[in-house]
């Protein structure tokens, strides 16, 4: 791709037309980490928190940040998701909240915006509930796993992130 699509003519910022593009079942996973210290860790799995349940707060942050992708990012479409999902796993080795993020819709444009932004509110909602007990946590690796649909086919990240 040698253009960028979100200039016009005169190299200003436009929203893109996708008027003529046909609807296609369209599929977008992302994924994301919160590096965080032991005593954090043990909290979270343990549900010990005093703000609550972290993981299932950060569920919904991240399902509620799909759905308003289209308001945050400038130029995104508004799209009809028909699905959002997240997992979460708790890797104690690393001791990282990692968090994969699907979102889905059949639309004439993709849903990247929206995995990538599930995954970022979710992180952001992990380092909220948790930042009265640690404020140097990292959040890192975001990125996009994997896309299906459209004109451009599929996309499989080659590497782990």
């Amino acid at each position: 791709m040698t253009d960028f699509t979100h200039f016009n003519e005169e190299g200003r910022a436009r929203m893109v037309d996708v008027s003529d593009k046909s609807a296609t079942r369209r599929v977008a996973v992302a994924f994301g980490r919160v590096l965080v210290n032991r005593e954090t860790f043990d909290l979270i799995r343990s549900g010990g928190l005093a703000k609550g349940d972290v993981l299932t707060t950060a569920q919904i942050g991240g399902i509620m940040g799909a759905k308003r992708t289209w308001e945050l990012i400038p130029m995104c479409h508004p799209i009809p998701l028909t699905g959002v999902d997240l997992s979460f796993r708790l890797n104690e080795e690393e001791l990282a909240v990692e968090i994969t993020a699907a979102a889905r819709c059949t639309g004439v444009t993709g849903v990247e915006m929206e995995a990538l932004t599930a995954v970022s509110v979710a992180a952001l909602t992990v380092y909220d509930m948790c930042k009265a007990v640690q404020k140097d946590m990292v959040i890192d690796r975001i990125c996009l796993l994997k896309k299906e649909g459209g004109k451009s086919g599929l996309f499989e990240r080659s590497d782990t992130p």
